[in-house]
């Protein structure tokens, strides 16, 4: 049987035409309660909100080897975002996603970012409410 470090590298078996042409890492509805919203009925009343990240990663900041050291960390994203929220208020969703959006892009290797929150609790006749930004 062959262990990973002995597993042959592949380099050179991927045609030109095949090679990847963008690399993403995400977080999808990371489910969080926050204390978000103007309304009197709203504030210090936390909420659902499900957070969504997708990065798009050069190809240098996308682990090319099997090891956590080559790897970008999307534990970051989930430890960071649940810190920001945690013991704070926002008016609204759109700050809240800035201040994500900001944040992750300011990290080596982003190209391209899609940040978005949206409460599922809102409306009983309809699934979300929420907001997005993305650099394209």
């Amino acid at each position: 049987m062959t262990t990973p470090s002995e597993t042959p590298p592949l380099d050179g078996m991927v045609p030109d035409r095949l090679r990847p042409a963008t690399h993403r890492i995400f977080l999808t509805d990371f489910d969080l309660p926050v204390d978000i919203g103007f309304h009197d009925f709203e504030v210090g009343r936390p909420q659902r909100l499900l957070v969504s990240v997708e990065v798009w990663v050069d190809d240098h900041a996308f682990a090319s080897e099997d090891t956590a050291a080559a790897a970008w960390n999307y534990d970051f994203l989930r430890t960071e975002i649940g810190r920001m929220v945690q013991g704070r208020r926002f008016n609204l969703q759109e700050t809240l996603v800035r201040e994500i959006y900001a944040l992750i892009a300011a990290r080596a290797g982003v190209v391209r970012l899609r940040v978005s929150a949206r409460k599922p609790d809102v409306y009983p006749d309809c699934a979300a409410v929420g907001v997005e930004i993305a650099s394209f």
